[in-house]
């Protein structure tokens, strides 16, 4: 499967990239998400979340309870694989850069490390229309610019709809960044995601 996954990335055929943010109230939307995932699902997903840059995270633990895909901190540089849910670690960007992970502390983006508009903008310059883009709960707009990116290179832009979040104003200023997202309940976002994977990328070889 993992050999196929990557000749797949290679040809650059199929979405195959998951990128996940969010802010205030997104912890329980994504462990919803996790439990709803299929157990192979052919892809990688990458996940920012705004946590506390001191306090140690037990996420990747917690979402291994909550569903069936592994999870994990990744180490700066490690190459990708399909089926993990890679998590920024506290204090650092989450990045992908072809296929591999960068994990980087560089500087606050929208006053946040780690920043999803970097995860976001990151994936959607290595991935291109590959990628699956997704903004959960969360306040302010982080996440916005890095949605516009992700649709302009092709990628499909998924955001919780705004009266199911906790705190709606993220989603809000992601569907005002980008009208033609997809505005989905969570219950739905997973299984959007699942169905949409593995899927080929419009217009590819062309």
């Amino acid at each position: 499967m993992a050999g196929e996954m990557h000749a797949a990335r290679d040809m650059g055929q199929v979405r195959d990239v998951v990128v996940i943010g969010g802010s205030a109230g997104a912890v329980e939307g994504v462990l919803r998400l996790a439990e709803r995932l299929p157990a192979h699902l052919a892809a990688s997903l990458f996940l920012t979340i705004h946590l506390s840059p001191t306090a140690p995270s037990v996420l990747p633990r917690i979402l291994e309870r909550h569903g069936p895909l592994r999870s994990r901190h990744p180490l700066d540089g490690e190459a990708v694989e399909p089926g993990v849910i890679y998590v920024a670690p506290p204090d650092h960007h989450l990045l992908v850069r072809g296929e591999q992970v960068r994990v980087v502390r560089g500087p606050p983006e929208n006053g946040h490390r780690p920043a999803i508009d970097s995860l976001f903008r990151s994936a959607s310059v290595a991935c291109a229309a590959r990628v699956i883009a997704v903004v959960l709960s969360g306040n302010l707009d982080d996440g916005a610019a890095g949605l516009r990116a992700v649709a302009d290179a092709g990628g499909v832009a998924i955001v919780q709809e705004p009266r199911g979040a906790v705190y709606p104003s993220m989603p809000k200023h992601a569907l005002a960044a980008v009208p033609e997202a997809e505005a989905l309940s969570l219950h739905d976002i997973a299984a959007r995601i699942a169905d949409l994977v593995g899927t080929p990328v419009p217009n590819a070889g062309a």
